[in-house]
């Protein structure tokens, strides 16, 4: 018998869903049914996976030529991370005039630890810049 060959994705489609919350409406249902995705079949193996996971999450969703899927799912959202940290509802629409909070450089380190596996970065420092980077633009303060 003959090796099967690996599938190539005809369709990938990328979303942020509500992490064991998922629906078939706006936008994950259009989105989903646009790549010919058994919507029912993803929210119900979807919700399951991310049962126990909190806030938004991104989801690639790799679909095949005889309508069959995968996906992966990457960690929380960085900026819900920083909001849950400091106990806030939202960033700074100003983020140079109206400060939201301040993290302290360990609470910086734990959001950066968490986040690793999804960050384009080789060590917690470069991590944390990115982490940093994300808090100036919603307006949240770095202290020592």
């Amino acid at each position: 018998m003959a090796p099967k060959k690996k599938k190539a994705p005809v369709k990938t489609v990328k979303v942020q869903v509500e992490a064991g919350k998922a629906t078939p409406q706006p936008p994950l249902g259009p989105a989903l049914g646009q790549a010919g995705v058994n919507i029912s079949a993803f929210t119900q193996e979807f919700n399951e996976r991310t049962r126990e996971m909190k806030g938004k999450v991104p989801v690639k969703i790799f679909v095949y030529e005889d309508r069959s899927f995968e996906f992966t799912v990457g960690q929380t959202l960085m900026s819900h991370l920083i909001k849950q940290e400091l106990g806030i509802a939202s960033g700074s629409g100003k983020n140079r005039s109206k400060k939201v909070g301040k993290l302290t450089k360990a609470q910086v380190q734990k959001i950066a630890e968490q986040k690793m596996p999804d960050l384009n970065a080789k060590t917690i420092e470069a991590a944390m810049k990115i982490v940093e980077g994300q808090c100036f633009s919603m307006g949240v303060e770095i202290v020592d």
